[in-house]
């Protein structure tokens, strides 16, 4: 990065609640290939609404003129119903220079071997650098796991790093049966040798509300433990319509309601 840019992104845009701003987040589509009991947005929505690509694109490439972003992450819904909206994205990110680019999916997008094998190698030559595989007991609920392999097998020979992303419930240690059938899933890769993440464990949110109930505290707070702080933004996160922050980036230049928020 020349000084030039550097100063610009220093000087140009203030607003003390976004002082420590390094991560750009998008969600590309609420719609999803799986109905899993433990997801945090209730019953996945059947909408065709996902992130437009040059708008997003667009945001990328204002945001990192002013911030030093060091992550961004595209997931859903599943993000791959949309793949090249997901490597607009990460293709721009490479060349603005984010380090780290990541994708979260559960690999179900397609049962087509030929489609599947095309859309990691977009995804490879978009710069994406480590996916997060989520499979457990929960997304292989509804979701073959056939697929989902020979997604894992195209993208171990792509070269991009993966990691397993389970869910567990009540602990990653806790023996219900549910985090039993997710260890014999993950067994499941064990000849690609991809390593396991730790994971995350289920809150009481949405469908885990409704179908899991008896795991949880009756006290438990049905709030997520990734909500940001609104006078210390550090992620920046749009929804698939466009939400952002107090603003829509539809409606809005992201400039604009950068400069203009109020927790």
């Amino acid at each position: 990065m020349n000084f030039r840019h550097q100063r610009k992104r220093n000087k140009l845009i203030v607003n003390k609640y976004l002082r420590n701003l390094n991560r750009i987040e998008f969600v590309i589509t609420m719609a999803c290939t799986g109905k899993c009991r433990h997801c945090q947005n209730g019953d996945p929505s059947n909408s065709t609404e996902h992130m437009d690509a040059d708008v997003a694109v667009s945001a990328v490439r204002k945001i990192c003129e002013h911030y030093q972003i060091g992550s961004l992450m595209t997931f859903g819904g599943e993000p791959l119903l949309y793949p090249s909206v997901v490597c607009a994205i990460h293709r721009t990110a490479a060349e603005m220079g984010i380090g780290k680019r990541q994708v979260i999916t559960n690999g179900y997008f397609s049962t087509q071997p030929e489609k599947i094998d095309e859309v990691v190698r977009n995804l490879a030559d978009s710069k994406v650098n480590e996916i997060l595989l989520s499979v457990d007991a929960f997304h292989q609920e509804t979701i073959p796991l056939e697929p989902v392999l020979h997604f894992a097998e195209c993208v171990v020979k792509a070269g991009i790093p993966m990691w397993l992303q389970p869910a567990w419930l009540v602990s990653s240690e806790d023996s219900n049966p549910y985090n039993i059938k997710t260890n014999e899933i993950i067994g499941a890769f064990e000849s690609l040798q991809i390593p396991t993440s730790p994971g995350n464990v289920v809150f009481p949110s949405g469908n885990a509300l409704k179908y899991l109930r008896e795991y949880f505290d009756e006290n438990a707070a049905p709030s997520s433990p990734y909500e940001e702080d609104p006078r210390d933004i550090r992620s920046i996160s749009f929804s698939a319509n466009g939400d952002v922050l107090n603003g829509n980036v539809y409606e809005t230049d992201i400039l604009e309601i950068i400069r203009t928020y109020q927790p």
